[in-house]
């Protein structure tokens, strides 16, 4: 009897379960659907107000929803990670010039398929949802808020059950009963807990980030960090040295070292509430020296602006959406350049690393590591954004293993020589007025 055939052997691992693409309509300036995919190093480029914080907003929208300590309805407007008082300055213009009635957001994650959420506004009401859509491979499956009791039973297979549609935050789910019981059971029709947990574990870091503190609170620290996470730095820090915990805190110091701004970031306690953070005051140790440590306070903005994506990075699990708001703000062009290989560092633990930004050093510095075959091309993408006629269009591209990825509809490079030649020019043309003036 032939044995069988061993299992085929692949060098690339598993892909750890988190989000995988972000889809959003009738949100901005992103009119008709678009979407972008996640991968362990994602970037976000673009003119500024061309929609790349369009694609990010609804998600977080969805995540202080979900974080909020009472029931906000299907949305929390006004929150830590993103601030409206309407929904009309969300909801996108029509060709009328005139706001839409509804937009959605559609989360699709490595397991467990796609959620899609429809939402509504109509005049006089609150935000509703109008529907959830679900589906995983061929499977598909839609729930209305409208849904009579008998199409559920209908739908669910069920005769001798009550049955109603429910709404969770921002998604629909079913719930049943026995005839006679007096409480529902929920009915698990769609994994909506499941892409809920990834959407509140997203890590987001804003572009403003606030100002050195001379002294911070002391917060909890578990798995999720609702709203920004610069506010738990300190506390990160804080429980990686009550636990020991050399692995992140030489690798922060590491990241930091790599960006020339700091080489060790320690967290004093000052009581049981509140903690000073000190940075060496050396960007690197000399050999067999330890640098002397000052308050972050007492540095340059650079160390307390890149702080929170270095320690983000690090604490991180894989799979779990970093999403970074220009993570090279505050920063020297050859730490820009730098600022690539502490995100691919990153996505090569398999945290899924989403960065808009304005950089072309930092694009190109992931380039080059793809290049030099430090990073897998097949880790990283690129989203352009472009904003005509009021409305967003997404233009994707992958890198070859050269780091090339063609053409984009607008080149940071030539921006950057098409500036060196305007400079050029203007010298040339003074010294050549300044050459008629002495020989007149």
């Amino acid at each position: 009897m032939a044995k069988p055939a061993a299992p085929k052997k692949t060098d690339e691992p598993a892909r750890p379960d988190g989000i995988t693409r972000i889809s959003v309509a009738g949100f901005k300036s992103i009119v008709e659907e678009q979407s972008i995919e996640v991968r362990p190093l994602t970037i976000l480029a673009g003119a500024n107000s061309s929609g790349k914080s369009s694609i990010m907003q609804p998600l977080l929208l969805l995540k202080q929803t979900l974080e909020a300590s009472y029931d906000p309805g299907a949305l929390r407007l006004d929150g830590p990670n993103v601030r409206f008082t309407s929904a009309d300055q969300f909801l996108s213009h029509t060709a009328r010039g005139k706001h839409t009635d509804s937009f959605s957001i559609g989360i699709e994650t490595t397991n467990e398929g796609k959620l899609t959420t429809y939402f509504r506004k109509q005049l006089g009401t609150p935000i509703e949802v109008q529907r959830s859509a679900f589906s995983k491979g061929g499977y598909k499956s839609e729930i209305r808020p409208d849904l009579t009791e008998d199409e559920i039973k209908l739908l669910l297979f069920i005769e001798h059950y009550d049955a109603m549609v429910i709404r969770e935050r921002f998604f629909l789910n079913y719930a049943v009963r026995r005839h006679g019981d007096s409480s529902y059971l929920k009915v698990k029709a769609i994994p909506g807990e499941e892409i809920g947990r990834h959407i509140r574990e997203t890590i987001h870091i804003p572009g403003l980030r606030g100002n050195p503190e001379r002294t911070y609170a002391l917060a909890a620290v578990g798995k999720t960090f609702p709203g920004t996470f610069e506010n738990y730095v300190a506390s990160v820090i804080a429980k990686w040295q009550a636990e020991n915990d050399k692995e992140n805190l030489e690798g922060v110091g590491e990241d930091l070292n790599e960006l020339c701004l700091t080489s060790r970031v320690s967290a004093i306690p000052l009581n049981d509430t509140q903690v000073e953070l000190q940075v060496a005051r050396l960007p690197r140790e000399a050999k067999g020296k330890t640098s002397d440590m000052v308050s972050i306070a007492d540095v340059g903005l650079g160390v307390s602006q890149t702080l929170p994506v270095v320690v983000a990075l690090r604490e991180a699990r894989p799979g779990q959406l970093v999403y970074l708001e220009q993570p090279e703000i505050h920063l020297h062009p050859r730490a820009q350049t730098a600022m690539a290989k502490v995100l691919a560092d990153a996505a090569g633990r398999g945290v899924h690393v989403v960065a808009e930004t304005h950089s072309a050093l930092l694009i190109l510095g992931i380039q080059t590591l793809v290049a030099e075959g430090k990073l897998a091309p097949e880790l990283v993408k690129l989203h352009w954004f472009e904003r005509r006629n009021g409305a967003t269009t997404i233009k994707s591209a992958d890198l070859d293993e050269a780091g090339s990825f063609g053409d984009w509809p607008e080149d940071f490079a030539d921006i950057e020589l098409e500036a060196q030649s305007k400079y050029l020019d203007a010298v040339e043309a003074r010294a050549s007025r300044g050459k008629r003036r002495r020989a007149g």
